[in-house]
């Protein structure tokens, strides 16, 4: 069997049975401070990037690892490794993935890049999806295909925490902010096509939590969700009411608590919570 070494980056942020895998090895994004940069979960993590913008007023701003990050890393896997499969963030949204396949070029060893068109926990469910096919027999070919279909699949909704976040990091116009503070709007935002799409947006906190928990419900309904995300910003209080309605809803299925990271939180802002999943194909 292949000797395989499996790569992600820091969005993803690892749980506790990847983050004990030998095999496993994550390149961190980047988030800049005041012209200082920090590796995301390295030198920085969730909860003092959100003390900084709260209490000093920061203005940060992310930065994808650079092809040297992923050179370097090559480079070093080839002694141990036959081969490298690198699971990465959506295209559309960092060039993550092509730092990642440019620095491919550059090693012996042959790279194999995933281009998940997923954010955060979705890309561990798609790693470990890829490892299930490889460790029963399938080709990387087949299993590539096998899991773009699964990833297809997914859906995810987000209650966006903080309007005054997307209005400093340049995601949310001057006239959109003020309209949607004064309204009390809470945009919900879906991935589709590897793209952020505002899915809807609703007047108060209680009717936003309402909406995505009956998207959710849709897809429960059909029988075809075995498990699912809460991805939350840093307000536990917010995953616990989460969580508890799920349960009491659908106690079969699975449920996954991940923290979303300080590189998606620079965007999002701490009480941003939200679901995802995946359709069994």
């Amino acid at each position: 069997m292949e000797r395989i070494a499996w790569v992600t980056d820091s969005t993803a942020f690892l749980d506790e049975e990847l983050s004990q895998n030998d095999h496993v090895y994550v390149v961190p994004m980047i988030v800049i401070i005041e012209g200082k940069e920090y590796e995301d979960g390295v030198d920085l993590q969730s909860e003092e990037l959100y003390r900084r913008m709260k209490e000093e007023n920061k203005v940060p701003t992310t930065s994808q690892p650079s092809v040297g990050k992923f050179y370097e890393l090559y480079r070093k896997l080839e002694k141990d490794y036959d081969c490298v499969i690198s699971i990465h963030l959506s295209s559309k949204l960092s060039g993550t993935v092509s730092s990642s396949r440019q620095a491919a070029q550059l090693v012996t060893i042959p790279v194999h890049v995933f281009d998940t068109l997923l954010i955060s926990f979705p890309m561990l469910l798609i790693l470990k999806k890829l490892m299930k096919y490889l460790n029963s027999g399938y080709s990387i070919e087949e299993a590539f295909t096998n899991t773009r279909r699964y990833a297809d699949s997914h859906e995810t909704y987000v209650l966006i925490g903080s309007l005054d976040q997307l209005h400093r990091s340049g995601r949310l116009t001057g006239a959109q902010y003020y309209l949607g503070s004064l309204l009390s709007l809470k945009p919900i935002i879906t991935i589709e096509n590897g793209l952020l799409q505002t899915k809807t947006k609703t007047r108060n906190l209680k009717k936003a939590e309402n909406h995505i928990f009956n998207e959710f419900l849709k897809s429960v309904s059909l029988g075809n969700v075995k498990e699912c995300s809460i991805l939350y910003g840093g307000s536990p209080i917010q995953v616990e009411h989460l969580k508890k309605k799920i349960y009491e809803a659908f106690p079969e299925v699975k449920i996954h608590i991940s923290p979303l990271g300080s590189a998606i939180g620079v965007h999002t802002g701490e009480e941003t919570i939200g679901i995802s999943w995946f359709k069994e194909v």
